[in-house]
């Protein structure tokens, strides 16, 4: 009987493997989803972000609820340091405020992801969980804006696909003090015009706002 009721129940099993396996065959394979694209327009030129959600889901939804709400739209980059970064997109191009944001996100600069040559990351104080609404783009590879096991680093959240030569040009500007920027400040404003998402996830409904006075996210680490 222990034999009959072994043989049956290998059989039972064998029969389930396989038509497991023929369900899996006859499943149309699954497609990884782009990753999202964003264009900036500024007044030097144009370049596109490739946003990476799958490695910084937090940090990339929140710039994406920016781009969205046309927040970046006529602000300024208002910091330049050759062979460093730029950065921008937390003060009106106008009046050379910084604009109301968003809560603060959590520091997510643990993914993998590094500070290379055309890296972008988001901008914060010296508190880790500091960053909200202004990006900066790596001129150079910047590893002392990573994170080590002794302090949190600079969360990057996308890459630059298109218009690599608009940054540079951009890095190379010639930069000081102007009004309330003490230094690293463009001579002639560079501005933002315009952000936008490129292809179908621009379609994708945009969340409340929740503005917030933020406190001044543009002391990320100074080159050496």
């Amino acid at each position: 009987m222990q034999s009959k009721s072994r043989t049956r129940s290998t059989a039972l099993l064998s029969a389930a493997v396989l038509l497991g396996l023929a369900l899996l065959c006859g499943r149309p394979a699954r497609t990884a989803e782009p990753a999202t694209q964003v264009k900036v327009t500024t007044s030097m030129g144009e370049f596109v972000i490739e946003v990476r959600s799958d490695r910084a889901p937090a940090t990339a939804a929140n710039f994406l609820r920016y781009v969205r709400e046309g927040f970046y739209n006529n602000t300024l980059i208002h910091r330049a340091v050759s062979n460093f970064v730029i950065q921008g997109g937390g003060y009106d191009a106008t009046t050379s405020k910084l604009k109301p944001t968003h809560e603060n996100v959590f520091n997510e600069s643990g993914n993998g992801l590094q500070n290379k040559r055309g890296a972008v990351g988001l901008a914060r104080a010296e508190q880790p969980h500091s960053g909200n609404a202004q990006f900066y783009v790596d001129l150079a590879d910047n590893p002392d804006l990573d994170p080590v096991p002794t302090r949190w680093g600079y969360t990057v959240f996308g890459r630059i696909v298109q218009g690599m030569d608009v940054i540079e040009r951009i890095g190379e500007t010639p930069t000081g003090s102007v009004g309330d920027f003490k230094q690293d400040a463009p001579l002639k404003p560079v501005i933002i015009s315009k952000v936008e998402i490129l292809g179908a996830a621009a379609a994708a409904a945009p969340q409340a706002p929740t503005p917030v006075v933020p406190t001044r996210p543009d002391n990320i680490l100074s080159p050496k």
